[in-house]
């Protein structure tokens, strides 16, 4: 887990976020699975700052990156007695396999399109 420390969002992982960005992934979720990308668990609040975002973005990305099974959540009831217990995050995969996820649904996508084309100059 991280020690505390906040960080900035470094320069590979804002590279990510753009090119998963151009591949039509929403940028909060990328900026979420950028910080995610170093393999270590994490709070929402670290992601807040570190990524820059508001808590109900956090949220939203953290549902998505859910359903893809992409991510486990854990919670860490030791909180001094005090308040609710604190979320923590990891990928449950490797980065490159969600890389490869992304790129089978990209390919898929494509595909599809290009049936699509090819359908429509049959019927001109």
């Amino acid at each position: 887990m991280n020690n505390g420390k906040t960080e900035k969002i470094s320069e590979r992982e804002l590279e990510m976020v753009e090119l998963l960005h151009k591949l039509n992934m929403n940028r909060s979720v990328a900026l979420v699975l950028a910080c995610l990308s170093t393999g270590e668990e994490v709070t929402s609040r670290l992601i807040e700052k570190k990524a820059g975002l508001r808590q109900p973005e956090v949220s939203i990305a953290m549902r998505y990156l859910c359903d893809n099974d992409w991510i486990n959540v854990r919670e860490d009831k030791n909180t001094g007695g005090k308040g609710r217990p604190v979320k923590l995050y990891k990928l449950v995969f490797p980065l490159e396999h969600i890389i490869q996820s992304i790129e089978s649904d990209v390919m898929y996508q494509k595909l599809s399109v290009l049936e699509s084309i090819e359908r429509l100059k049959n019927l001109t």
